[in-house]
């Protein structure tokens, strides 16, 4: 409630009001330095907020230390004890607890099982690679069975299929225990394959917070469309003059039946790339804009083509390989049922009702 954090006169973290329920999955998204960690830290105790207050089960914890409350924590840089086994190191906070030896080995095996670790439940972890040292950590924290599970972008050092398997266990795993689960990402399709629920973040600031599809679908305001875009959101200035945006550059957008409502005057226009196309998608609104090429990527099935239009720079996500010779004229398509309109303050003036991601 009102969370905020100063740290030698820096805003880390800006009267930030969250509810998490029991047995829920709640994402943190925002780029590097939006405050996600420091978020994480004043949840688990590690850190006092500034001001504000932090509770469980509205009891206010805001004072207790980390060692009193049922956390568990895991970070992208891999912390565990240096001289003990992968098995010792899982087993660790049951042995803490006072768990019996039977249960101990039941759940640490249990847990190594899940996380392909079986083979080196003998080894130290400087014997280990970085990404199986990172999953002894998240098995110690599946172990230990906190009412409180916080996951500071701990996929970012496994290798790809690792990280998918994952990324659909770990909800499911602490899910069932009936935990807070709190996952920290700067990727938005991260955020998407979790589903759950999503908090946006930026500079500090939690700028919208609900269901992870109606966060991504209806953002609020201009900031949480961004920080839930990658690649980023294409935003362009317009006047609306009736029935048409019209753009700085002269260019002519039909006012879409869902935005027709709005009042005349300067908003931004924003959609995702891959609702923009290089051809007329069929059975489908669409408006022609002509621009130019800055830049082609090919990325394995997919291409962003990046082009110069009205004075700024968008891009589109493009199925197959196209790889087109920068400065071409070339002619996109917007979707015009997929457009946002955002007031000058940033403040959405309301999306579509339902729009397919």
């Amino acid at each position: 409630r009102g969370v905020r954090k100063v740290v030698g006169g820096d805003v880390h973290v800006h009267g930030a009001d969250l509810v998490l329920l029991r047995g829920s999955l709640n994402v943190l998204l925002g780029p590097t330095l939006s405050g996600k960690t420091s978020l994480m830290r004043l949840m688990a105790g590690l850190d006092r907020p500034t001001s504000g207050s932090v509770l469980f089960d509205g009891v206010d914890v805001t004072g207790v230390p980390v060692q009193k409350r049922s956390v568990a924590m895991v970070y992208q840089q891999f912390i565990n004890y240096p001289s003990l086994t992968v098995y010792e190191n899982i087993a660790s906070p049951l042995r803490i607890a006072g768990v019996d030896g039977a249960t101990i080995d039941r759940e640490v095996r249990a847990a190594a099982d899940l996380l392909r670790l079986s083979p080196y439940l003998d080894r130290t972890p400087l014997n280990l690679s970085g990404g199986q040292q990172q999953r002894t950590a998240l098995a110690r924290a599946i172990v230990k069975k906190a009412k409180l599970v916080l996951l500071d972008e701990p996929l970012a050092n496994l290798d790809y299929k690792l990280r998918e398997e994952l990324r659909a266990e770990l909800p499911k795993i602490f899910s069932e225990s009936g935990a807070i689960f709190v996952y920290a990402t700067t990727e938005p399709s991260e955020a998407l394959l979790l589903g759950g629920n999503t908090a946006t973040l930026s500079e500090g600031r939690v700028t919208q917070f609900g269901p992870t599809v109606d966060v991504y679908r209806r953002p609020a305001d201009l900031v949480s469309a961004m920080t839930f875009s990658d690649p980023p959101l294409n935003a362009i200035a317009v006047e609306k003059r009736g029935g048409q945006f019209v753009s700085g550059g002269g260019a002519v957008l039909p006012v879409p039946a869902h935005l027709a409502h709005i009042a005349d005057g300067s908003f931004t226009l924003g959609f995702q790339p891959h609702h923009v196309s290089l051809k007329a998608p069929e059975g489908r609104g669409c408006a022609p804009i002509t621009g130019r090429t800055l830049v082609s990527e090919i990325s394995g099935s997919e291409s962003f083509v990046h082009v110069s239009f009205a004075g700024t720079s968008l891009v589109l996500l493009a199925h197959g390989i196209h790889d087109i010779e920068p400065d071409r004229e070339i002619t996109l398509f917007v979707h015009l049922d997929h457009l946002m309109a955002f007031a000058p303050d940033g403040r959405s003036v309301e999306g579509p009702a339902a729009k397919a991601a």
